[in-house]
Parts: C-alpha cells; structure tokens; sequence
C-alpha cells in the first residue's frame, strides 16, 4: 500500500440519497427520539487485526451523548452518556488498576455481566488524525443486553465510566451531511 492509498482509505464515502448510521461525520445532522442531534466530534478506536469501530460526540444543543458505531458483523450502535465510575463501583478503579475487572457489576438495580476486555488505541479525528492514544476498554451488558457500562483505563490510573443502551441502527434517521 503506498502512501496516498492510506488517504483514500481513510476518506469515508457515502450515497446522501441513502444515508447510513456508518456514514456520520463531523457537523452531520440526524434525528433520534424526537430530536435533533448534531455530530461534534469524530472518535476512531483500532482495536487491532484491521477492526475499526466510531463514536461520535453529539449534542442536541440541550444534551450531550456518545454514539459508538460497531460493525462487527451486524452493526452495534450504543447511545451512552460518562458517569463518574465511583458512582458505577467505588473500588472499581483499583480493580481495573489491578487488572482484576470483575465479572460482574451491580448497579441501579441491575446486573451487568463482562462482556468483552479489549486493549486498543484511540483518536480523536476532529483534532488530529495522527495522535493516537493506547487505552483498555471493559464492556459489561445487562441481561437482556440493551444496556452497556463502559470502563476505560488511560494511562495507569486514569479511569473513565459510560452508561448507554443499545439502539437499532433505524432509530437513527434523516441523516444529513454537513454543509
């Protein structure tokens, strides 16, 4: 591969007469559950062997979520918004630090049981799509797997906590490109 076919790789195409979940971008537009939300940022995760997945920074101008966009096979979309960890699991930081993520979580009332334990790499493309950042991410699903808690490990002691739930890839509509 030369250099110039890593830009046309990274350059993502899509048809604006049939507007895909995986074709959001940076100041695209989309409707979900009666709003209107608006892509702020571009996060790019290299999970390793070629598998890329995206979360989007969004805002409806009143709120502030994330948007991760899988597509492992069939596309796993997640709406997700941070929590404080403590508040998720108070010892869970020290766990994690000590690379003893537990099998299972228990918070507001539910069970969330691990689901996946991956190390990867992550970059914010709206700022630079060259600085890339190494970080572990935990995934834990209720039993009913529509909801997601999220732990991520920057650097050693830096800990970050999402709370999301699954969505279907139709729930996001009328998605319209920036101008």
């Amino acid at each position: 591969m030369g250099l110039f076919d890593r830009f046309k790789k990274d350059k993502r195409e899509y048809d604006v007469t049939d507007m895909q979940v995986t074709d959001l971008d940076r100041g695209f537009v989309f409707e979900y559950d009666l709003k209107t939300w608006q892509v702020q940022e571009v996060y790019k995760y290299d999970w390793g062997d070629h598998f890329f997945s995206y979360e989007y920074k969004i805002s409806s101008g009143a709120e502030t979520r994330f948007l991760s966009v899988e597509d492992d096979d069939e596309l796993f979309v997640v709406l997700s918004q941070k929590s404080n960890i403590r508040k998720i699991g108070e010892d869970l930081p020290e766990l994690l630090a000590d690379e003893k993520p537990p099998k299972k979580i228990e918070y507001d009332n539910k069970t969330f049981f691990l689901e996946e334990e991956a190390p990867g790499y992550f970059c914010n493309e709206t700022k630079s799509k060259d600085n890339w950042v190494e970080l572990i991410s935990w995934t834990y699903l209720n039993e009913d797997e529509d909801e997601v808690v999220t732990l991520e490990q920057w650097g050693e002691r830096e800990f970050e906590a999402s709370l999301g739930k699954v969505i279907k890839p139709f729930e996001i509509s009328n998605i319209l490109p920036a101008e």
